[in-house]
């Protein structure tokens, strides 16, 4: 079997550079001449590692080297095929009226205690039951919330379609999920899940309905216990192959949801920032609620600038043992780069505000198992709130690091013709001009902003980087000049012409005030 195997890689490296690689002619190439069958499963297990597309009939190809192209639209329904998997799964557990009766009131129950756990940011045990009820509520809006992030990589061109990955607390799925549907149909996924929790036995399901180029592996372990080397070892197949994984880094590592159930989240992506490789991306997502999103900007904050080892051929750090010389180390070092949404306009400048900062996008559809769960709550249940098991919004926070120094806005700014928000208090009651990006949507539309409002005015967290105090921008009179501010995307920087500064004493934050004077121009 072991013959057969280095037999099928070696001919696989061969004809991959000639013609789409058929099992059947592989085959006859091999002594004892196995079934195709048994070729084409070698093949598929080292797929990941040659770079090797499996095509609708039955030929393997080279995946291309294209971008991935960004996404069009919005994300506006969680698939019919993992709603149906999911729902066989609650009927494999539960029965199937599984949402009816005593389990339709285990799983509510459920649902209400983790969301209140949540909220008084005590930690959650996951045994089958959460992970059952973590899944109806909360996988679809994770789905959706991933490609938009991801998005932000695809506009520049930084997320290949040959991606290695590896997906810390993955839960049950929906950030997976998303990803594999971002994806074009001709790329290759080598996906590696880091999951300790019952959560993995749903992820494990949900998995079986993505493609047959996603090839996912679960590593049901700790996010602080993982060891990087399984994914070599993984790569051999115990066969003697040469592995790849993770000598040159993953291309994408995703930590979805669980900074704030880390004892030291910090140390924990610090750790992940070494597995990625020089030109990979560390996505970090929170939910938008005050604390988990603060959070996450301080921990952002905590790594930026910091000089971490990075995943190379040489096998290792080697400074230690003295066989490194000091310019391979220096390659070897990479230096933490914020690559968005939050913006650094200023040379050497960075921001002490709270940073609270969230992404507002269109709800999705209500999925099938929420509606069939929230319908049967019985109506003596004097704890119901009308669509308290609807959950459809998608609204989260988000950070993008970097080792190569690349920035999705990479601006320097000079005094001489912008202000600084660091030096709003010299300001206050003037007309000044400042580039900043809008990081919220409007924050008077909803009450999700934590108080802030201006009443009916569009009001928008910005920010260029400096700030110590949060500042926002509020429209106090649209006009065409300054319609630009309503129209910029998320992280979006603008510039602001005639700006007028006041201090708002009651919020203690500055508000800019965008009027007829101020125009305002898309610049990122």
């Amino acid at each position: 079997m072991s013959d057969h195997r280095e037999a099928v890689r070696s001919n696989a490296k061969y004809l991959r550079n000639v013609r789409p690689i058929d099992p059947e002619e592989v085959c006859d190439y091999i002594e004892e001449t196995p079934h195709p069958a048994v070729v084409r499963q070698h093949l598929r297990e080292a797929a990941p590692d040659l770079g090797l597309l499996e095509r609708d009939d039955g030929t393997f190809v080279p995946v291309d080297d294209e971008p991935v192209p960004p996404m069009q639209g919005s994300v506006r329904q969680f698939p019919t095929a993992y709603e149906r998997r999911l729902e066989d799964l609650l009927v494999e557990r539960y029965g199937v009226d599984w949402h009816k009766d005593a389990t339709g009131d285990l799983l509510r129950s459920t649902i209400r205690r983790f969301k209140a756990e949540y909220l008084d940011r005590r930690p959650v045990d996951y045994d089958e039951d959460v992970a059952a009820g973590y899944a109806i509520y909360h996988l679809p809006g994770y789905y959706a919330a991933v490609q938009y992030a991801l998005n932000d990589l695809a506009q520049r061109g930084l997320l290949g379609r040959n991606l290695r990955v590896l997906d810390i607390g993955a839960g049950v799925g929906g950030p997976a999920l998303g990803l594999s549907d971002f994806l074009p149909q001709d790329s290759l996924l080598d996906y590696h899940a880091v999951e300790p929790s019952a959560a993995a036995d749903v992820l494990e399901e949900l998995l079986a309905e993505t493609g047959r180029n996603v090839h996912p592996t679960i590593h049901r372990t700790t996010a602080e216990a993982f060891d990087p080397g399984v994914v070599a070892d993984a790569g051999t197949g115990g066969d003697g192959f040469e592995p790849t994984a993770p000598d040159d880094g993953f291309d994408l590592i995703i930590a979805a949801n669980v900074v704030s159930e880390l004892e030291d989240p910090t140390a924990v992506l610090r750790s992940a920032l070494e597995m990625l490789a020089p030109d990979g991306t560390l996505l970090a997502m929170a939910p938008a609620d005050k604390n988990t999103s603060i959070q996450l900007r301080e921990v952002e904050r905590e790594l930026e600038d910091e000089r971490v080892w990075t995943p190379a051929e040489l096998g290792g750090k080697g400074a230690d043992d003295g066989t490194e010389t000091a310019g391979d180390a220096d390659d070897r070092l990479g230096r933490v780069t914020i690559y968005g949404p939050a913006v650094r306009l200023w040379p050497d400048a960075r921001p002490s505000d709270r940073g609270w900062s969230f992404d507002v996008r269109p709800d999705i559809d209500v999925p099938s198992f929420q509606r069939k769960l929230e319908d049967a709550t019985p109506a003596d249940d004097d704890e119901h709130d009308p669509n308290e098991f609807v959950n459809v919004d998608v609204q989260f926070s988000y950070s993008l690091l970097r080792l190569d120094g690349t920035r999705r806005i990479d601006l320097s700014l000079e005094t001489a013709d912008w202000a600084r928000m660091a030096d709003m208090e010299g300001h206050v009651t003037n007309r000044i001009d400042l580039v900043a990006a809008k990081l919220s949507r409007s924050l008077s539309d909803g009450g999700s902003d934590g108080g802030r409002s201006s009443g009916s005015n569009p009001l928008f967290k910005i920010s260029d980087g400096s700030e110590t105090i949060d500042h926002y921008a509020v429209l106090t009179s649209e006009t065409s000049l300054n319609r630009p501010l309503l129209e910029a995307e998320y992280g979006e920087v603008c510039s602001f012409e005639q700006i007028l500064a006041l201090w708002n004493d009651d919020e203690g934050a500055y508000n800019l005030v965008v009027d007829e004077q101020t125009v305002v121009d898309r610049i990122g």
